[in-house]
C-alpha cells in the first residue's frame, strides 16, 4: 500500500460520509486528522446535530469496530473499561472487556459522569492500555475516542478538568446546518432515508486499516522547516501572555499543533508543513487548551477570538 493510494482513499472518505451526514466536512475532516496522529477528539454541539452518525459512518466507511458508552451520573469505571467476572463453571474471574476495547469509540455527553468515571477513560487514552488488577490489557490499533458535550446544559454536569482535556487533540465544534442543508436532511428523510441502517444509504468501506498504517507512516515523513517549528512555539508562547488568558497552551499543546499540521499538509498532497498550516489547525488544536480569566469572560471574549488575536499578531516567517 504505497502513500498515494491511502491519500486518495482518506479523500474519498468525505464523499462517503456525506451520503449519511450532510455539511459537517471540517469534522469528518478532524476525525481523519485525529486518527492519522493517533489522537482524540472533542465533539461539542447541541443535540440532534448528527455527533453519533458521524461516527457510526465514519467507521462504517473505515472498516473499524466502534462502540457507544451514554455517560451518566451512575456510571462506574469499571462499565467503561471491564472488569472480573467470577464464572461459575470454571470458578474463576474472567476478565470481561468494557467498550472501551474498540476502534472508534464515542463517549457520549461525558461531562454527564463523575470524575472518577471521566478519568477511567485518561489510561485508555494516553496509555492505550486498560489496569484491572494490576495487570495492563492493550486495547486496539488504531483507538479513538471521540467524546461529545453540550455547550448549552450545565445543570448535573462535571466540566472536564484542564488536565483531562489537555489529553484530547482536537475540540471540533458541530454548529447547526445552513438552511439549505436543513432542507437537504429533510430531503433525504422524506425519501426514506434511515440513520440506523447506514448500508442502504449506500455507505461502503472506502478505506480500512491498511490505508490508515500507510498514511501514519506517510505523514511521519512530513518535513518540518526549523523557520515553522520556530512560528508554532512562538503562537504557543504567545497564549501565556496573552492578558485575556489565565492559562495558556503547554508544550503538550506544541507538540499536538505540529502532528495536526504535518497531518493536514500530508491530506493537502505536500510533504512540508507551511505557516498557514498551523494556522488552519490552530484553533481546533489549542481552544480547549487554554483558559479565559474571568472578567475577560464576561466581557464576551471566546477563546477563539483570542486565538485569532494571537495568529494576527505572531510573524509569520517567510
Amino acid at each position: 500500500m504505497d502513500a498515494e493510494q491511502a491519500r486518495e482513499a482518506l479523500a474519498a472518505l468525505r464523499v462517503e460520509v456525506s451520503k449519511a451526514v450532510v455539511g459537517q466536512d471540517a469534522a469528518v475532516t478532524g476525525l481523519v486528522i485525529a486518527l492519522l496522529c493517533r489522537g482524540h477528539v472533542l465533539l461539542e454541539g447541541v443535540p440532534g446535530v448528527a455527533k453519533t452518525l458521524l461516527i457510526r459512518t465514519l467507521a462504517a466507511a473505515l472498516s473499524l469496530d466502534s462502540k457507544r458508552v451514554q455517560f451518566t451520573p451512575d456510571l462506574m469505571p469499571g462499565d467503561v473499561t471491564g472488569s472480573l467476572v467470577y464464572d461459575q463453571r470454571t470458578a474463576r474471574f474472567e476478565f470481561r472487556e468494557g467498550p472501551v476495547f474498540t476502534n472508534l469509540l464515542l463517549a457520549d455527553e461525558i461531562n454527564r459522569t463523575p470524575p472518577k468515571t471521566q478519568a477511567s477513560l485518561l489510561e485508555a487514552m494516553e496509555e492505550r492500555q486498560v489496569s484491572v488488577e494490576g495487570e495492563p490489557r492493550r486495547l486496539p490499533d488504531p483507538f479513538v475516542v471521540a467524546a461529545t458535550q453540550n455547550p448549552i446544559e450545565y445543570e448535573g454536569t462535571y466540566p472536564l478538568p484542564e488536565a483531562q482535556l489537555d489529553r484530547f487533540l482536537l475540540k471540533l465544534t458541530m454548529p447547526l446546518p445552513g438552511r439549505e442543508e436543513e432542507v437537504a436532511i429533510l430531503q433525504r428523510h422524506a425519501a426514506g432515508f434511515d440513520p440506523r441502517d447506514l448500508a442502504a444509504a449506500g455507505v461502503r468501506p472506502v478505506a480500512g486499516p491498511a490505508e490508515l498504517a500507510a498514511a501514519r507512516a506517510a505523514v511521519q515523513r512530513v518535513g518540518v522547516a526549523p523557520e515553522v517549528l520556530g512560528y508554532i512555539v512562538d503562537v504557543c508562547r504567545a497564549t501565556r501572555q496573552s492578558p485575556s488568558l489565565q492559562l495558556g497552551v503547554s508544550p503538550r499543546g506544541a507538540t499536538a499543533l505540529l502532528a495536526a499540521s504535518r497531518a493536514w499538509a500530508w491530506l493537502s498532497g505536500r510533504d512540508y508543513v507551511t505557516p498557514d498550516d498551523v494556522k488552519a489547525l490552530a484553533r481546533p488544536v489549542l481552544r480547549h487548551r487554554v483558559q479565559l480569566r474571568p472578567e475577560a469572560e464576561l466581557e464576551g471574549t471566546t477563546a477563539d477570538g483570542v486565538l485569532d488575536g494571537v495568529l494576527a499578531t505572531v510573524p509569520v516567517p517567510r
